[in-house]
């Protein structure tokens, strides 16, 4: 990882992370020194997590294990987010639609797939219990949308 994740400090300020496997991450010569324990004492059978926000640098550990859980509640959370209610359903044209959004209603309805054919658009449907259909819609219909995804994903 680096810099450009979108990982933030409390301020909104950009922390580099850097993960590597055998312990920490190398410490940069020209870098503050570490603020944790010395690095030679960190066993081999770890992971080594580095942040590095503007206010100085942590230094972290972890058996795969722990990274392995780590990872779990972080897919997790992310997954709760996304698929948290908006304030408001979102409006879109059907020939707008893509992969992933989620229909508003009383079930949870994801695209799966959006196909335009001239002025129709063909919208394949997934259930949250994993069914999937197609609907046809005209290209300019309003579709009431629970959640959008950010464009790119």
């Amino acid at each position: 990882m680096n810099s450009g994740t979108g990982i933030t400090d409390a301020d909104g300020h950009p922390v580099a992370v850097t993960i590597t496997a055998g312990g920490p991450a190398p410490r940069d010569p020209a870098g503050p020194a570490p603020a944790g324990p010395a690095e030679d004492s960190v066993p081999p059978s770890r992971i080594g997590i580095r942040l590095t926000p503007p206010t100085g640098e942590l230094l972290w550990s972890c058996t795969p294990e722990a990274a392995r859980e780590l990872a779990a509640e972080l897919l997790r959370a992310a997954e709760e987010t996304e698929n948290a209610p908006a304030g408001h359903p979102v409006t879109v044209e059907a020939g707008r639609l893509r992969r992933g959004d989620v229909r508003d209603g009383d079930r949870a309805m994801t695209v799966e797939s959006a196909r335009t054919d001239g002025s129709t658009v063909h919208v394949t449907w997934k259930s949250g219990a994993g069914r999937t259909w197609t609907q046809a819609y005209a290209a300019d219909a309003a579709i009431a949308l629970k959640r959008r995804l950010p464009e790119g994903r």
